[in-house]
């Protein structure tokens, strides 16, 4: 049973306006939503807002909210997806009150559109598609009337039924909507509402050889499942009026409300499912939860935090005019709790070897490293150091420019949470290429602990040679690049190098700690990630903030 809403809460934005007003005339007792995707791919981020939006009026106005799976097209649905998209869902830690299915009323969907035929508000039309699009009209000119409209209700009743049957081959006979070819919505102009289609369903199937049309199905699945609010992104605005029709001519009461909102777009990201689904197929990427897609399930591999998604969708607000969102305003939110959550670890991504000369030749001792310096309760953990480390390759520069403070020859640096260092040799290879650092210690620069009187604007991270581990790390740069290829299609703005892979070395802490997210020091934040079998460790986002710059 819903809990009737003594007093309503604030709006936050015009859907909750709307909303409110209707409590308050009395329209609405109870406020029911529903998350709709269709099964035909995994949901990308562009759903999350959908999922924060309509799981968030539930929870706002203690009501209920559906995961609503829109099967009317079983060519391309999967069983598969449906797993996927629960499972995406449950990962977002939203809870729905139960699982419908377009194909859990069918039958009743079939009632409604003989219903139509009886009232005379729909015919069997034996145009092809072809020929429908071809008499729809323009926006500026009226649509032309099929030679089937006038056929008589019992005619269209008994082709209907015959349809059902399976008398009649695919594409070859249709029902219709009769409503008015000079409408200046062509959705209007009498669309089709339900097809011939000889195509087994993933739940039903071989039991139906006919399929009614999403526009159709829409409104009647809405009012079945008792859905108050039937929130849909703004493709579907010019829809409404033949959702409103539906219910209208069906005499649905209470009948649902559609209200439209702005879509997600983000720069640098695919946004568009089929294009996804291409992707995948094409091998251009490592399947749906390749880290770089903005899959649900490839955020949730590549190990962005589910509540810095969903801060992100609140952040970004719900407006009714579509615009796009930079994609370092997402990374902000995900960079901002990380940087409050994720542990700290050493990790190189090009080691370079850096000999300390005047360390005690086989002495090892543990320094004490930071877990997160932006907890209130500070806590640390020891880290192997001795006289052989690896540094990070781009942390040290034979030709260093101005104002450079990493380490160069005969400059100092701070090794982190250890010693201060001089860079006194270097020794190079046959192409003039670094392959150790020759360096000497200041004993009384120990972090925590220096008295030497040094000091440094430079900090750089480091591994212990004997004690670290070999890892493969990655590194992703974006699909598409948008601001050199603005407004191609997404084949012309593919980036072919957005993934980087490093031979690095990470402490081995990183290896035997669990499934949590670090952050590499002065580097970004990354996660452990099985790939096909192989452990990688894999960046969840940069240290590099473009946003607030």
């Amino acid at each position: 049973m819903f809990t009737m809403i003594k007093e309503l809460p604030e709006a936050n934005n015009f859907i909750e306006q709307i909303i409110n007003d209707e409590i308050s005339s009395g329209k609405v007792q109870e406020v029911y939503t529903r998350f709709p995707p269709e099964p035909n791919g995994y949901l990308h981020i562009g759903h999350a807002k959908s999922l924060c939006l309509n799981f968030g009026v539930k929870e706002k106005y203690n009501g209920k909210c559906n995961l609503f799976l829109d099967d009317t097209n079983p060519s391309k649905e999967k069983e598969e997806y449906e797993e996927a998209i629960k499972k995406d869902i449950a990962w977002l830690g939203f809870e729905y009150d139960k699982i419908t299915h377009a194909s859990d009323f069918y039958d009743k969907i079939y009632e409604f559109a003989e219903q139509e035929i009886m009232m005379g508000n729909a015919f069997v039309c034996d145009m092809t598609p072809e020929e429908i699009s071809a008499n729809r009209g323009t926006l500026t000119e009226a649509g032309k009337e099929s030679p089937y409209r006038g056929r008589s209700i019992e005619e269209n009743l008994k082709l209907f039924r015959e349809m059902k049957a399976g008398l009649y081959p695919d594409g070859s006979k249709c029902l219709r909507a009769k409503i008015d070819m000079s409408s200046p919505n062509i959705n209007m102009r009498d669309p089709v509402i339900y097809r011939i289609l000889r195509e087994k369903h993933y739940r039903t199937g071989d039991k139906w050889c006919i399929y009614p049309m999403y526009d159709f199905a829409h409104p009647i699945c809405d009012y079945l499942q008792g859905v108050s609010f039937s929130l849909c992104t703004l493709e579907f605005e010019d829809h409404r009026p033949l959702y409103d029709w539906v219910g209208i001519t069906l005499g649905f009461n209470p009948k649902p409300r559609q209200i439209e909102f702005a879509r997600l777009n983000i720069t640098n990201l695919v946004m568009s499912k089929r294009y996804l689904k291409k992707l995948v197929e094409e091998g251009s990427v490592d399947g749906w939860d390749d880290p770089r897609m903005p899959t649900l399930t490839g955020l949730r591999s590549r190990g962005v935090p589910a509540e810095a998604l969903k801060d992100f969708c609140g952040r970004i607000g719900i407006a009714k005019a579509n615009s796009e969102v930079q994609i370092s305003y997402l990374e902000a939110c995900i960079r901002e709790y990380l940087n409050a959550n994720a542990e700290r670890a050493m990790g190189v991504l090009k080691p370079l070897k850096l000999t300390i000369t005047n360390y005690p030749d086989g002495k090892t001792e543990e320094v004490d490293f930071d877990i997160n310096p932006n907890e209130e309760i500070k806590r640390t953990r020891k880290i192997t150091f001795s006289k052989h480390l690896y540094i990070d390759a781009d942390d040290f520069s034979l030709n260093p420019p101005p104002k450079y403070f990493r380490l160069k020859k005969d400059g100092y640096v701070r090794l982190k949470s250890a010693y201060i260092v001089k860079c006194d040799d270097v020794i190079l290879d046959d192409n003039g290429e670094p392959v150790e650092i020759l360096c000497s210690y200041i004993k009384e620069s120990k972090s925590g602990n220096d008295t030497s009187g040094i000091k440094v604007k430079g900090v750089i991270q480091w591994v212990d040679e004997a004690t670290s581990a070999d890892i493969e790390i990655r590194k992703y740069g974006y699909l598409l690049k948008d601001e050199e290829y603005a407004g191609q299609d997404f084949s012309e703005r593919m980036n072919a190098d957005s993934l980087k892979i490093f031979n690095g070395k990470v402490e081995p802490y990183v290896l035997n700690n669990g499934d949590i997210p670090y952050q590499l020091m002065r580097t970004g934040y990354f996660k452990l990630l099985d790939v096909k079998g192989k452990t990688v460790l894999s960046e969840i986002v940069s240290l590099k903030d473009n946003f607030n710059k």
